[in-house]
C-alpha cells in the first residue's frame, strides 16, 4: 500500500526555484533513500512535505489525504516526523526531560523507558544536558523524541551529517532496530553505503530533479550514477 506521494512538486525560496517537477512515493513499512550532493535538493523536498517550505505547485499526499496547504503542525499530527539535519535538542534540557517533553506532547505516545531500551546509549545520559552531548548522540536523541511520538511515517534528514566513522556505525545499528519495527522511513542521505544498509529502494536527485529512481541494487551497479551524482567511485561502495 502506498503511503506517501509526491507528484510534480516545484519549490522556490523567494525567486530560486529548487525543486523542478519531484514525483516519488513511499509504501507503507518501506525503507526509501533520496540520495544527492549536497544542495541537490534533499532538504528541501523534506521540509516541502513536512509544510515547512510548501511547493508552489503539485501534490503531497500522505494516506490519500493533500499535505499541500497544511500546517507543519497538521501533517505531524496525520503520523509524519521529520528528525532534521540540525537535530533541534533544546540545549538547556537534560536527555530524559527532552524525551519526557515529546512523550507529553504526542496524543499516543511509545512509553519513554522504551526508548532508552532502543538507544542504550542515551541510558547513561539521562541527567546530561543536550548542549552537552556529541554529535552522534544528539541524533539519537533526536531520533528518540520522534519515535516516542509513535510516527508512521519518519523523514530523517541527513541523520550521519558531521559523525564520525565510529558513531556512524552505531547510529546504523540502532536505526536498523527502528527499521525492524515496520516503521515507514524517507531517508536523505549523503553517505551512500550509509543508505544502502538500510533502504531497499531509491532516488537520486541532482539540482532539484529526480534523475533516476530504483532499487539500491539498480544504484549500486550504475557506475555512472555513482560517480556523476553522488561523488563516489564503485570501489567506495561495499
Amino acid at each position: 500500500m502506498t503511503v506517501l506521494e509526491i507528484d510534480d512538486i516545484d519549490t522556490y525560496y523567494g525567486n530560486s526555484h529548487i525543486l523542478h517537477d519531484v514525483s516519488l512515493d513511499l509504501a507503507e513499512g518501506e525503507v526509501v533513500a533520496l540520495l544527492g550532493r549536497n544542495g541537490a535538493g534533499k532538504t528541501t523536498t523534506m521540509r516541502s512535505i513536512m509544510g515547512v517550505t510548501p511547493p508552489q505547485r503539485g501534490s503531497i499526499r500522505y494516506r490519500g489525504e493533500e499535505l499541500v496547504g497544511k500546517s507543519p503542525d497538521e501533517i505531524n499530527e496525520l503520523g509524519l516526523n521529520l528528525v532534521p539535519e540540525d537535530r533541534r535538542v533544546f540545549p538547556t534540557l537534560t536527555v530524559h526531560e527532552n524525551i519526557v517533553l515529546a512523550h507529553k506532547l504526542a496524543d499516543d505516545p511509545r512509553p519513554v523507558e522504551e526508548m532508552y531500551d532502543l538507544f542504550p546509549v542515551l541510558d547513561d545520559l539521562r541527567s546530561n544536558n543536550g548542549q552537552n552531548l556529541s554529535g552522534g548522540e544528539q541524533q539519537m536523541l533526536s531520533v528518540a523524541r520522534a519515535l516516542i511520538q509513535r510516527p508512521s511515517t519518519l523523514l530523517l534528514d541527513e541523520p550521519t551529517e558531521g559523525l564520525a566513522p565510529v558513531i556512524v556505525d552505531d547510529l546504523r545499528e540502532m536505526l536498523q532496530d527502528v527499521v525492524d519495527q515496520n516503521v515507514t522511513v524517507l531517508l536523505s542521505e549523503q553517505n551512500v553505503n550509509f543508505a544502502f544498509d538500510l533502504a531497499t529502494r531509491g532516488y537520486v536527485i541532482d539540482t532539484g530533479s529526480i534523475v533516476f529512481e530504483g532499487s539500491i541494487e539498480d544504484i549500486r551497479e550504475r557506475d555512472d550514477l555513482l560517480e556523476k551524482y553522488l561523488a563516489v567511485s564503485p570501489e567506495e561502495v561495499a
